[in-house]
Formats: structure tokens, C-alpha cells, sequence
């Protein structure tokens, strides 16, 4: 079976000012369309994913600021410095500090890349203007079967 992760669906309270915000961190507009019954649709896909997100109208019921999404880097510093400078309030670098994965909230968070790991140990993180959560994952090299 081939299963490819193509589309998340994220609540949000102001399309308008998620489609801007998201254009502005250097994602591609794919599409934004209204249909004659008010369905939007506004797909928008993260610089070199192959998945992409939407939001927009009458799409969800979830409460806006519920998503969590995490998206993989080669160079999480530099992506974070990239993203900072489109205006995405993101913290600095981090590892968790058990070095297995994150804790919700910010919980167990250690200041700084992890320290003898390059690739699924380090992060860095923002929110949207709903508070939907970006978490990007430095990964250098993947996992056998990955």
C-alpha cells in the first residue's frame, strides 16, 4: 500500500490573515477559491514539502489554535533564522532533554541543539496568529527505511 500524507486541514479564525501570514513565511499559494454555497478553500505548502495545509471556510469544526504540526529541516538553525526574519516569532534552538522527542507545552526543553546529535534530536519552534504549533525537526541524515 502507498500512503502519502498530502493535506492537513488547520482551524483558524481569519483566512485572510492566515493566508498572508503563511505567504509571508515563503509557503506557496496552491489555490484559494470560494464556492457559491461559502466553502473556501485556501492550500497553502511549506518551501519543498510534498504536503501541504488548508484552511479557510465551513472546512472544520476544531477549535482554531488545536493543530500540531511538525515539519523536518536539514539545517534547523538556519530555518529558524529564516523564519525569524519573514516575522514568525519562533524560539531559539532546543533539545529535549530525555534526547528521545518533546514534551508538550515546552515541557523537559533544553536550550540549544542537542548535543551529540545531528539528526531527531533538535528543534526549534513557532505558532500562527491562532496559536496552531510548527515544531521543525533538524534531520541530517534519515533512519535506515525513513
Amino acid at each position: 500500500m502507498d500512503l502519502k500524507l498530502e493535506v492537513v486541514v488547520i482551524p483558524v479564525t481569519d483566512v485572510d490573515r492566515s493566508k498572508a501570514y503563511y505567504e509571508r513565511l515563503g509557503f506557496r499559494l496552491d489555490a484559494d477559491f470560494a464556492t457559491e454555497r461559502g466553502l473556501r478553500v485556501v492550500q497553502l505548502t511549506p518551501p519543498a514539502s510534498e504536503a501541504s495545509i488548508i484552511f479557510g471556510e465551513k472546512l472544520t469544526d476544531a477549535a482554531p489554535g488545536t493543530a500540531h504540526l511538525q515539519v523536518t529541516v536539514t539545517d534547523v538553525q538556519a530555518a529558524r533564522d529564516e523564519l525569524a526574519a519573514r516575522g514568525a516569532d519562533i524560539t531559539g534552538v532546543w533539545h529535549d532533554a530525555d534526547g528521545v522527542f518533546h514534551w508538550a507545552g515546552g515541557a523537559n526543553r533544553v536550550d540549544g541543539p542537542h548535543p551529540t546529535v545531528d539528526s531527531y534530536g533538535s528543534y526549534a519552534s513557532f505558532a500562527d496568529p491562532d496559536g496552531n504549533e510548527w515544531v521543525l525537526q533538524q534531520v541530517v541524515t534519515r533512519l535506515p527505511g525513513r
